[in-house]
Order: C-alpha cells, then structure tokens, then sequence
C-alpha cells in the first residue's frame, strides 16, 4: 500500500498516527499540497491510500479505518458513531477554528467556536468512565480525534478553559511515541504555523455559531463547502466535453429475457434478501433490501453492465407454520396470499426485479438435496443429539418461532428460539429463560432429537481463505465485515441444518425422513431456485465465478448467514459455485423513536404507503435519503415533509420547473443558442465534479451519499439563475438578450442531466422531466458513461413539450394527520431503554424539558428552524427581492416560537442568530 501526504495538512496527521498505532507496513510519500493523486478527481485530495487492487481512499476517516481493520482491530457501533461526529460536528468547527488562528491571526476566537463540540467531548469523557473513547483500549476513533485536536489542544496561547476529562485522555495519547512522531512529521515542530502553507490555500470555512453535536438523518457532507475552487484548465475541458453532444450510436437498452452472461462485459448478479412470506414488508425491510438492490440495478445498467435482479419470498419454516396457525389457513394458502402482497407492494415502489420468484418449488426441493448430499460426500456433515424443547399439550417439538421468552444474554422479555431481536445474538431455544410455545401459551419440556450438523469447524480454513480474497477485492460493508470477523474470532461451531417441522424441503437422508431442512441452510439456496426458475440455463450465473460478480444486499442481521454459513455451504459442495463477491448490509430504519410494530399498529408498512397519498417516487427518495448505511436512521413525518419541501420542491423542482419555462416563456419552446462565458464554463466544471463524485459513490454502493450530489447541482442551478437573472435580461438589449438565452440553456441542459441521474432514486420523475423536455433516449447512455460525461444533450433548436410542476408541498396538516395515524399506541416521550436511533456517542447531554414540554415535536421542530433558517441566509445571500425574505423570515419567527413552547419555555421571540446543523 502506499500513502500519500503532505507536510501541514492536519488531515494528514490523523492517517500518520494510524500507520504508527496499527503497525501497518505503508510506503510514505511526502507530495506537495496541489498534486493530484487520485487520478479521476479534478481537485487534489490528500490524504489519499493507494490499495494494492488500485483503488484509492481519500477520506482521512475511512483510510484511519481501513488501517485499523487490516490489522484486526474492527471498529465498534461505538466507534463508528465517534467518527461520524468528528466528520459532521467537530471538524467543521476545528476548519473554522484553524483559519481563525492561522490564517486570521485572530486566536481569540477560537475558544468561542470549539466552545460547542469541547463541551459535548467533556461531558461524554466524564460519563464514560473509561481511559478511551469506546472503553479500556485504545481505539481508531481516539487516534481520529486526538490527532484532529492535536494542533489546539497542544497550543497553550489557544485559552481553551480547563476540562479535565478531555485533558487526561489527551494526555493519555500524548505520551504515546506514535502520536508525538506523527505531529512531528506532518507539523515539523512549529505548532499552529506548521498548517500555515496548507490553511492559506483552503477557502474560507462558513461559519458555524452554534452547531447540533448529535448526528441526525442529514447527509455527514451536507457540511461540506458547497463552492470549490476551479482551475481555468478544468473550465475549459468541461466546456470541451459539454461541446462534444451525444454518442450518435445509443446503447442498446430494452432487456432481452433471459439474461445471461456475456463475453467481454461486466457480469453482475443480484440479489436481495429473500423477504419472509409471512406478512407485510414495513419500510425498513423495503430500503434495507429491494429499494437499495433496485437503484444499484438501475445505475448499473445505465452503466452498460450485465445486469440480472433476481428475489422472491422466503416461504418455508416455522415463521409460515405460524402464520398459518393464527389465520386459520394452510401453509400453502399463506404462502399464495403473502406472496401476492409482496409482489403488489414491490411493483407499487417500482422495484424492477428481472424476476420475483419464491421457494416453494421443485427446483428449490432438487438444488437443496443435491446440495446437501454434495456435502454429505465430501464429509462436511455430521450426526449430533440435540436437547429441544417440546409442547406435549401440542405434541410436537418447538423449533424456532413457536418458542418464546426471555433472552439469556441481553434479558429482552420476547426474544425467539432462534434469535433475539433486540441484542441480534444466536440463540438455541433451550438456552431461553421461562419459554413459552407461542401456540398454547404452556411451558414446554427439554427432550432430546438426533440432528444433521454443517461441520463449520472442518470448513473454517477455506471459509478464511475465500474471506481474504473476497473482503480485500470486493465492496464489502464495514458493518459486514465486522460481523463476519467476529464470528470468525470466536471460531466456527458445527451448525444444525435440520428440524422437526413439516413445512419445509424434505430432508432426503432415508435417517432423517421425518425431518425438514433447517431455513438458514435451505433459504439462502433459493436464490439459485429461483434463477433456474427464470432461465434453464441457471447454472451459467451460479457456477461461472471466473465471469459473474456476486452482490448481495441485506440488513445487517442477515449477514453471517450470506458471509459464513451459505458460503460454506457451497465450499462444501465443492461444485465451483459462484460466491458472494460484495456483500452490502444497512443498519436499521427505525420510526420515529420506536420500532415498526404491525401488531402495534407502528409505522408505515408497505401496503399502506400507496393509501398516503404521496407519490411512490417521494417514498423512494425520502428512504433513500435517510438510507441507514453507517449507524441506525429512523423515519420521522417530520423530517420527511421537510426534505419534500425544501430539496424536492424548492430546490430540485424549483430548479428544474423554472429552466423549463423560461425555454415555453421566452424562446417559444425551443432552446437558444448558448455562447459559453467563463462563468458558464465555471458551472459546467461544478455539475461536473458532481457528476463524477456521483458516479465514484454509486461504483461503491454509496447510495445515500451519491444521493446529495444531485441535490447538489441543482442548488448550483438555481445559484445561476438567480445570480444571471434571466427574466430581467430577456427584457434588454441584444448583448443581454443572449446572455439570458445562454443561461436558459445551459439551465434546461443540467435539468437534463438531474433527470438522467435521478432514474435510479425516482425513475417516474426522472421519465416525467425527459417526457416534458423531449429528451432524447441517448443522454441516459451518454452521461453515465466512464468517469462522467456532463454533455449539452439539447442543442440550439431544440423543442421541448409541456412543462408542469413535478413536486407538491406537503402541508403541515396533512403531516400531522399521517402520523397520528400510523403512531398506533406509540408515546410522545422516549421509552426506558430505547436510545433514539441517531443518539451521539456515549450518554448524550441530558434535556430537561420544562412544563408542556413536547421533546419529540422540540427535536423536528429544532430541524425545522435549522432548514427555515438556511432557507433564509439563502434568500438573503441571492438577494432576493424583500418580500419573499421577509416572509421566509416570518415563517422562521413562527416557527421559533412553536420550538419555544415545545420547550416549555417562554414563546417570546428568540435570539435572531438561530442553530445552524
């Protein structure tokens, strides 16, 4: 591996002092300040990891990370949340507090902005009551924040007050050798003046009077500086490629069935979680699963990739034996009924699976035993007499989910027979304390019942081996990867494969005839079933490893199944079968500040989106936008109205409405000749940049992340167009009428582009604005292709159709009535034991509400003022006309006096300097 890094540069001493503590073998290399190592960004990003499969990391963070991770030392949920807050909260603060000192010279006031995020470390070092940061050992996330605070911390003439607990834990990492030799290199013992080269050349950071010190479902980077300095030689090869239109010879893109293989490309499978048959999808299973694989699937066939979508319902076992019992109907019947409910909801959120299949079939029956006595043959089973609790009142043995009671590890009160829902661990039925059989409600007995064991032990060194490669060369979650470790850590242990039920794959071993096929060994077989159900030729996908890639998407408590237990299976058949090569798992959605409960009437499920009201799209985007892909997020009305109103409505459909009808208004539908000035050279040189981080992210399945870059643009749009002033300069003379002509132009070319990077988040939206411009098929073929093509695809004379508001407010009223609805027996106020699921690291700072306090209506109005806040500084710094600041001003006063009385505090009007996130 080699590291690239520069002297001054403070991000470099985070990756520095992360080499010297994990003992990692890097190759160094000192560049300057402006080279560019990473060959497909148009900026210089330093610190950057250079992998030996040639990919390169440029996140200070994420290479501290993968470093610790290579030497075996995985990053905690802990850990992972004190990384999040030093990218979102604290290191937009230290930005500002170095430029102060540094470059300023104004020291000073330094204290006051490091004021907010000092105070919040403080106070969880106080309350943690260990040494570190995520307990007694040193951890990635103490060499992250004591290298960023190093510089501060270290400079006495700074006057940061006393704090006694960041001091000791300071003073711990000060005296490791490791730390100190990697503020020398990087800061040459010069202290502050050490960055004073790299400071001078950054842009000045916003300013962040008083930020939030929790994270939140926002996007870490919504911080980041939203202007970036342009090169003249990036401005003129933007308008190059702008000048070169669009490929004269479309890729084909209509899906030939079935899809196989192909010479020559990218050969990619996927696969989704296999939903269970036995009730309704909420929306945390749909992001956790479909919708995510759905995007991935779109994007990568908008990028000429070889693309086949396979899922189906996972119908056996005892969660369908159960199902059946409580409605009065047979398995089959349940299976029938639920599958159907399934396959409407999926099409409803427009997720485009090649095939949705479904387990109970005869090719599921012949590839499981075919399976199994492959591994029968090779000696990787074994026989074993178990102890299981059996029902004599029922007269059958409780397997699974006909058992409850109380965890033995966390003491949750419900967990089941085969894992607790509340700590996520494994758990064998008789291991429960007081069971309970979930039919009859009696206490049953422990009985003894000979088994059919996976030997994982006899399998562990393949199983490590295949996990080297796999991990090292495929994209692989962080969470992924740390399940999979730890259960690689606490070494493998022989695995049941079968039970005593009756729903299920026969097991065919004339020993074990009465039994079935235990559904973590059986189910994950179902996605090769229901390929062979699509296609005969099923096998030229699941036993071609050499030319298909593997990519499975999940939840997180999935993952040791698709990692561990699955994959040995298929070692053990040895029959050359294609294994997972990226396996991509979510943390979980939760809502508002519970779980999704049906029986509670709790949250949205997925068959009562569509009664909302709300457009599908809206649903996919709002999901996708809090997509819980590095800690746990929670669907909020709230927080859901508001990103509808300001990014779709104001911001994306704002931007793009307006580009439309300047074209019908002013140029009677076609679009003008554009004469590219430096300024617009500047913008193309932007939507570039995005397009390519675009582009970067979604290649590693960042989908949440490469969402914002899209916003992103079209936030640069509406900045042209309010900036430019079209509508005034159409009313001049010949000079400014084709200025406007130009900057209507180049405006309808960039909705052009949104709408092709939106197909895979809003594929009806991104349809309806191509419909309305007349765009042609070849922009969604062109722009995608290599590192990003941002081509004008509507040339001069260009007609396009009607055009016609794409997005709708959704109103307070109309918010408040749908939560209400879906709230169920839910309580405004947190549950004992529940920690919100975006709660920062360690004990958050505690929140005494005064009388009438509402905390849940406090927290989404404290967003609202946040956004109708920057609403405003927007409005004030485009400067708009008078009468819509001040009526975006007296919204933010309204809304700051419904957040006082959510306080229970005085409804006075507060302070005008509001928090900014």
């Amino acid at each position: 591996m080699k590291l690239f890094v520069s002297e001054g540069n403070p991000h470099c001493l985070k990756v520095l002092a992360a080499v010297e503590v994990s003992g990692v073998q890097c190759d160094v290399q000192y560049v300057n300040h402006e080279e560019r190592v990473v060959p497909f960004l148009s900026r210089p990003a330093l610190p950057a990891l250079l992998l030996p499969s040639g990919l390169h990391l440029f996140s200070s963070n994420a290479i501290c990370r993968y470093l610790f991770e290579v030497s075996g030392e995985d990053s905690s949920e802990l850990c992972n949340q004190w990384l999040e807050w030093e990218a979102t909260d604290l290191q937009p603060a230290l930005l500002q507090a170095l430029h102060l000192a540094v470059v300023q010279g104004k020291v000073s006031e330094v204290s006051k902005v490091l004021q907010g995020p000092l105070n919040y470390l403080e106070q969880s070092l106080s309350k943690g009551n260990t040494p570190y940061l995520t307990g007694e050992a040193v951890s990635v996330a103490d060499v992250v924040l004591w290298a960023a605070l190093y510089p501060v911390l270290s400079d006495a003439s700074l006057a940061l007050g006393e704090r006694a607990s960041i001091k000791a834990w300071f003073d711990r990492g000060a005296v490791m050798h490791s730390c100190q030799s990697a503020a020398q290199k990087v800061l040459q013992g010069k202290g502050l003046q050490g960055m004073k080269s790299y400071m001078q050349r950054q842009p000045a950071p916003p300013s962040s009077q008083c930020r939030d010190s929790q994270p939140c479902n926002g996007n870490p980077a919504e911080s980041e500086e939203s202007e970036r300095a342009v090169s003249a030689e990036e401005m003129e090869t933007a308008a190059l490629i702008w000048s070169k239109g669009l490929n004269t010879c479309p890729m084909a893109t209509s899906r030939q069935h079935p899809i196989l293989p192909q010479e020559g490309k990218r050969n990619i499978l996927l696969t989704s979680a296999l939903p269970y048959v036995n009730n309704v999808p909420h929306l945390g299973n749909i992001i956790g699963c479909v919708l995510s694989t759905d995007v991935f699937s779109r994007y990568g066939r908008m990028r000429g990739w070889n693309m086949l979508f396979i899922c189906g319902t996972d119908e056996y076992g005892t969660a369908t034996e159960n199902k059946a019992r409580e409605e009065g109907l047979t398995p089959q019947q349940i299976c029938d009924k639920y599958h159907a409910i399934h396959s409407n909801i999926y099409k409803w959120f427009q997720i485009d699976f090649d095939f949705f299949g479904r387990t109970t079939t005869e090719k599921q029956t012949e590839i499981a035993q075919n399976i199994f006595w492959r591994i029968h043959k090779h000696g990787f089973l074994m026989e074993d007499t178990v102890e299981q609790l059996r029902c004599e009142k029922c007269q059958r043995f409780l397997a699974d989910r006909f058992v409850e009671g109380i965890c033995p590890h966390c003491s949750y009160p419900e967990a089941r027979g085969d894992q607790c829902d509340k700590c996520g661990k494994l758990i064998n039925a008789v291991e429960l304390r007081e069971p309970q059989c979930k039919v009859c409600k009696e206490t049953p007995s422990i009985r003894s019942s000979k088994h059919l064991f996976l030997d994982l032990p006899k399998l562990e060194g393949q199983l490590e081996q295949w996990l080297d490669k796999s991990t090292s060369t495929g994209d692989w979650t962080a969470n992924a990867k740390q399940i999979t470790r730890s259960w690689l850590r606490d070494g493998l242990k022989p695995r049941c494969i079968t039970r005593d039920l009756r729903w299920g794959t026969p097991v065919p071993h004339p020993d074990f005839k009465e039994k079935v096929f235990y559904v973590w060994f059986d189910a994950p077989i179902g996605y090769l079933s229901i390929t062979a159900n699509y296609t005969d030729q099923w096998e030229k996908w699941w036993k071609n490893p050499h030319q298909v890639e593997l990519y499975n998407f999940m939840a997180k408590d999935n993952v040791p199944f698709h990692s561990v237990v699955f994959p040995c299976s298929l070692l053990g058949a040895q029959d050359n079968y294609t294994l997972v090569n990226h396996l991509i798992a979510t943390e979980y959605l939760n809502y508002e500040d519970t779980k999704f409960s049906k029986s509670r009437g709790v949250g949205v499920f997925g068959d009562m989106a569509k009664d909302t009201g709300i457009p599908s799209d809206v649903w996919r985007f709002y999901l996708l936008y809090v997509r819980p892909e590095g800690q746990d997020s929670a669907f909020s009305w709230a927080d859901m109205a508001l990103k509808n109103n300001s990014e779709l409505l104001n911001n994306l459909g704002n931007f793009i409405n307006r580009a439309g009808m300047f074209v019908t208004k002013f140029f009677e539908g076609c679009v003008p000749a554009m004469e590219l000035q430096q300024e617009d050279k500047r913008l193309l040189a932007l939507v570039g940049w995005e397009l390519q981080q675009y582009i970067q992210l979604l290649d590693k399945v960042k989908i949440r992340d490469s969402l914002r870059h899209i916003l992103n643009i079209s936030r640069h749009g509406n900045q042209y167009i309010q900036l430019n002033e079209p509508w005034k300069k159409i009313k001049g003379g010949d000079t400014e009428r084709q200025r406007a002509g130009t900057v209507t132009g180049v405006s309808v070319n960039i909705a052009c582009l949104l709408s092709v990077m939106l197909l895979p988040y809003m594929p009806t939206v991104s349809q309806t604005i191509r419909d309305q411009f007349n765009a042609p098929q070849s922009c969604v073929d062109t722009m995608l292709q290599g590192t990003g093509t941002f081509v004008c695809s509507l040339s001069a004379g260009h007609r396009i159709g009607t055009v016609s508001p794409l997005f709708q407010k959704l109103e307070v009223d109309q918010i408040e009535a749908l939560k209400k609805k879906f709230g169920g027996q839910q309580k405004t106020a947190q549950s004992a034991g529940s920690p919100p699921p975006a709660a920062g690291p360690a004990a958050a700072a505690e929140v005494v509400a005064g009388i009438g306090a509402d905390p849940e209506k406090a927290k989404q109005l404290t967003q609202a003022v946040a956004e109708q806040g920057e609403k405003v500084r927007e409005l004030k710094a485009q400067k708009a006309e008078k009468a819509a600041i001040t009526a975006e001003v007296a919204k933010l006063l309204d809304l700051k006096k419904q957040l006082a009385l959510a306080e229970g505090k005085s409804s006075d009007p507060a302070p005008q300097k509001g928090k900014k996130k």
